[in-house]
């Protein structure tokens, strides 16, 4: 695993150099590349903080002053976004990339701005139902996303940071009000939860970029396991790593994941085994699983650290990472957006490339603990 390790983030640096230079002289974000070329999103974007998040992982992977900078010019692109009041999306935006530069550099304007971003996320909390909203758009009452639980780090962190301390209540209340409301017996996730915002009732479950409102779309399963692995972290409420247990064993065990790990785009999805994979959604797991392996009990761990290396090595074969010069100077091949929305298909993403970074660290760090 260390030569996994080692040969993979030589292959990203060479591959985000390239990535870098397709930037220079355009706007926007990089996101995804198809026959059609490079994708850039503007900063508005749900993913735009994944880019200088992955360049920030790159700083911490090599020390390189060039990552650095590059990273601190991409996140610099984004401080609009913390006054932004319109989307739920601010801790993978602002977190994913101020979160690492204040992490790694110590910054105290970073702080500053994820102070503000927390303020602008908290307002989107309606107290009668106990959650944050996610979309403003399409027909429901209050929909709340499983995704929406990768946000909550933000509000936690800034509580601890010299924000309000009612940042902290309201992540624990929707990490709550989630798992009172999100799961099913077998420990799999709906995608979207309905409810009524004056009764606080819900009126409504879906999976609407899975394959059935009943089947288990993966990146949501993933996003679930991440998230309540964090919460555990900064909070160290059992019931949260509970939560992120059974969550790991439905993934882990399920006889529907294929030998290398990376999972189908839904694990209920019709024409399997033909039917395309989510690199990004193993990608998740992966870091995801090094995680709970560190907070886990001693000698509980191993499971998922083995796990995690095992998808590790899948994603950074032949098979899944592409080669220096290919795949448009993205890391990992065969990730999948929203199939039913026709959107980013088979493809790389901008997402998938930063989980894969930071859980190439995880292994890392994983290796030099003392068994």
């Amino acid at each position: 695993m260390t030569d996994v390790v080692r040969d993979s983030l030589a292959v990203a640096a060479a591959q985000y150099t390239r990535l870098l230079a397709q930037m220079e002289n355009r706007d926007g974000y990089p996101s995804s590349w198809s026959a059609g070329g490079l994708k850039t999103v503007p900063a508005s974007d749900w993913t735009s903080g994944f880019f200088p998040g992955s360049l920030w992982l790159l700083y911490e992977a090599t020390g390189e002053p060039r990552w650095r900078s590059a990273a601190e010019h991409y996140t610099a692109g984004l401080e609009s976004q913390k006054d932004n009041r319109g989307t739920h999306d601010l801790g993978f935006m602002l977190y994913c990339s101020f979160g690492q530069g204040l992490r790694l550099t110590g910054n105290p304007h970073d702080r500053e701005v994820l102070l503000t971003a927390a303020g602008s996320l908290s307002t989107r909390f309606n107290p009668r139902v106990g959650c944050i909203r996610s979309w403003d758009w399409g027909p429901w009452k209050f929909p709340v996303i499983i995704d929406n639980v990768m946000n909550l780090p933000l509000l936690l962190w800034a509580a601890k940071n010299g924000g309000a301390s009612r940042f902290a209540d309201i992540a624990v209340r929707h990490a709550d009000i989630t798992l009172q409301n999100h799961f099913r017996p077998d420990g799999s996730s709906w995608h979207l939860v309905d409810y009524d915002p004056a009764s606080s009732r819900v009126i409504g479950r879906q999976t609407v970029q899975g394959a059935a409102d009943g089947s288990a779309w993966a990146r949501g399963q993933a996003w679930g396991l991440y998230g309540y692995t964090v919460m555990y972290r900064e909070t160290r409420a059992p019931r949260y790593l509970a939560r992120a247990q059974a969550i790991a064993d439905f993934l882990m065990r399920h006889p529907r994941l294929p030998a290398d790990k990376v999972p189908y785009w839904d694990f209920d999805a019709p024409g399997i085994p033909r039917a395309p994979r989510d690199a990004s959604a193993a990608a998740i797991m992966s870091s995801a699983l090094f995680q709970l392996a560190a907070l886990s009990e001693p000698g509980t761990g191993a499971p998922y650290t083995q796990f995690a290396m095992d998808q590790l090595r899948s994603l950074a074969a032949p098979g899944y990472r592409g080669a220096v010069g290919g795949n448009g100077d993205f890391l990992l091949m065969h990730s999948t957006g929203n199939l039913p929305a026709g959107k980013d298909i088979d493809v790389p993403l901008n997402y998938a490339d930063y989980y894969f970074l930071e859980a190439l660290l995880g292994c890392r760090r994983a290796l030099a603990r003392p068994l």
